[in-house]
């Protein structure tokens, strides 16, 4: 079997980058800016299912995103968070939050969703591209 993107992370988002090792996806959350790291590993639910090749490739990736969004975001703080309560597939949470922002300081797991415009996609692809 081959790697494969979960049905709920490829209904809740919207891919912005593809490589080898990973896809970034874009939550489809407006209110929150929130992009998933997902590495193209088969069957792996846990950091440690990972090889030690892949492990570091995704930590090195993690960094990056989070430079680059720490950069054009200046967000009040950046959280990072693997769970997989729900999507059993490793996946990498990576959000700028804000203070003030609809949640502050809560999580923003489990928040009404509000979906980005479609001229909105197109502006936030163009920023990652």
């Amino acid at each position: 079997m081959s790697w494969q993107l979960h049905p709920q992370l490829q209904a809740d988002t919207i891919l912005l980058q593809e490589t080898e090792e990973d896809v970034l996806l874009l939550m489809n959350q407006r209110e929150f800016p929130w992009v998933i790291l997902v590495p193209k590993v088969e069957g792996a639910r846990e950091l440690i299912d990972l090889p030690t090749r892949a492990q570091a490739s995704l930590w090195g990736r993690i960094l990056d995103v989070s430079e680059y969004m720490k950069d054009t975001l200046t967000p009040t703080k950046l959280n990072v968070a693997t769970l997989g309560n729900v999507v059993e597939q490793l996946h990498v949470h990576i959000i700028a939050r804000y203070a003030g922002d609809a949640m502050w300081p809560k999580p923003v797991w489990g928040h009404e969703i509000k979906p980005y415009s479609a001229k909105e996609i197109e502006e936030i692809k163009a920023m990652w591209s």
